[in-house]
């Protein structure tokens, strides 16, 4: 899955020497490049920092999360797919952090080397799924998670889900990237940036062959192979912060 390719070394970051700064013009053009991605359908890709996770997100709007799409995150991203959700939105449906809803000593003392907390909340499935974890039960429950998130007040999500399920929620911090500046509240923001309802699908790209985080290199070459679009979570900080 890697993308190994010659050329320049690449910084830490996936750029080159060569390569323009994302966080100048370029990134202005990058950041609007996503906005219409996302609006159209289409994935985007988010690494967040060399210092926090270091992993590179691929993100769709949860509106757009075919049974295609869902088969493309399993395989050529590889983690776990999640859908996060804004924080009012997740709030109207009385989600809690998963840290405070479960009562077992292990939901305590946690120590993230990369955040204070995590964004996990309950994991759901629709209630009109099977099992919930094949391509067509997953999207369908993105599907519906996005419909929620346009209008919340309309939904007795209860009536809607079911917990436990095979879709991992992720809540996102009140005041997004200003208060916390991961893969949750970046994309997020870019559904915000863009119009659409606050509800997105991010799932980690993993590597193949070392078992660790695609690399921003691999990362970019990947982009680049299918005319997605990357993001440095800078840039998104830097525009939409």
């Amino acid at each position: 899955m890697t993308g190994h390719h010659a050329g320049p070394r690449p910084n830490a970051d996936g750029t080159t020497a060569g390569s323009a700064d994302v966080d100048g013009p370029a990134g202005a053009e990058s950041i609007e490049r996503a906005l219409e991605a996302l609006t159209a359908g289409e994935p985007v890709l988010v690494h967040d920092a060399a210092d926090r996770e270091g992993e590179t997100d691929l993100i769709y709007h949860a509106d757009a999360v075919t049974p295609d799409a869902v088969a493309r995150l399993r395989n050529d991203a590889g983690g776990l797919v999640c859908t996060a959700l804004g924080h009012d939105v997740a709030e109207a449906f009385d989600l809690p952090f998963y840290t405070e809803a479960i009562d077992h000593p292990a939901a305590g003392g946690h120590d993230l080397g990369y955040d204070e907390r995590s964004s996990f909340s309950l994991t759901v499935n629709h209630r009109e799924t099977y099992t919930g974890i094949t391509d067509v039960d997953r999207s369908r429950t993105i599907r519906a998670l996005g419909d929620a998130a346009a209008a919340p007040e309309t939904v007795e999500f209860a009536t809607e889900f079911r917990v436990p399920g095979h879709v991992h929620l992720l809540k996102a911090a009140p005041d997004l990237l200003a208060q916390r500046e991961g893969h949750t509240e970046l994309g997020v923001a870019l559904a915000d940036a863009a119009d659409l309802p606050p509800a997105v699908v991010v799932c980690e790209m993993l590597d193949d062959e070392t078992g660790e985080a695609l690399s921003p290199a691999d990362a970019r070459a990947y982009a680049d192979r299918h005319d997605f679009v990357y993001l440095e979570g800078r840039t998104v900080l830097e525009r939409l912060g």
